[in-house]
């Protein structure tokens, strides 16, 4: 899609750093071996998902991405198929502060779902939204429409570079971190990035995702 969220229509900069090309071309070769490897147990995957609760397997939602493009992210659906219409009854029992809903024991989760969650095997098709460019292997975590409307200065910033697969709030115990340290967290990912950091954050990731350290 390239739709661009009302809010930041504009507001793109221009980035010319040549690293940003070996960044790109490591996403394309990551991405690329990510959707081979994985292909297998996307398939037992599928084979549970189909069996433990009615509905599609994939979840396809519109997120924010560079510069305030929207795109559809992909996931393996590890919630119920009613979860959008039930989010707004479940708004009072948010664990944090701010535009953003994260939630303790959701009860839209399904059984095979929090399995899913906890090995972070829902996140996997975005593998192919990181393919397309839409996303990278490393950055913020892209936000939901209605989420950047209720965004300040600080909090659009988070849009001046491709969204992540993983960042340091994925690693960093993801629901025990309120919303104002995940913005300074990814503002400092943007301030101080390096390919160093990305290598760094993609090995702390690989090591929190055998662990299930910090997995919802």
């Amino acid at each position: 899609m390239e739709d661009v969220h009302p809010r930041l229509a504009g507001e793109g900069l221009s980035r010319a750093d040549a690293r940003l090309w070996v960044k790109r071309a490591i996403d394309a070769v990551g991405a690329s071996l990510g959707l081979l490897l994985s292909a297998p147990l996307l398939a037992l995957a599928a084979v549970a998902i189909r069996l433990d609760s009615p509905g599609p397997v994939f979840f396809v939602q519109t997120r924010c991405g560079q510069d305030g493009r929207m795109f559809r992210m992909w996931k393996l659906r590890s919630m119920s198929v009613d979860a959008e219409s039930r989010r707004d009854a479940l708004a009072h029992r948010n664990d944090l502060r701010g535009p953003v809903f994260k939630m303790r024991d959701d009860p839209r989760v399904t059984r095979v779902g929090r399995w899913l969650r906890r090995s972070s095997i829902d996140e996997i098709p975005q593998f192919w939204n990181v393919l397309r460019g839409e996303m990278s292997l490393v950055g913020p975590r892209p936000p939901l429409p209605r989420e950047v409307l209720l965004y300040g200065p600080r909090e659009w910033r988070r849009l001046d570079v491709k969204p992540g697969l993983t960042c340091i709030w994925q690693v960093s115990g993801r629901n025990d971190i309120d919303f104002d340290e995940w913005v300074a967290m990814d503002l400092h990912y943007i301030e101080n990035w390096s390919l160093f950091t990305d290598l760094a954050l993609l090995l702390r990731t690989l090591r929190a995702v055998l662990s299930g350290t910090g997995a919802s």
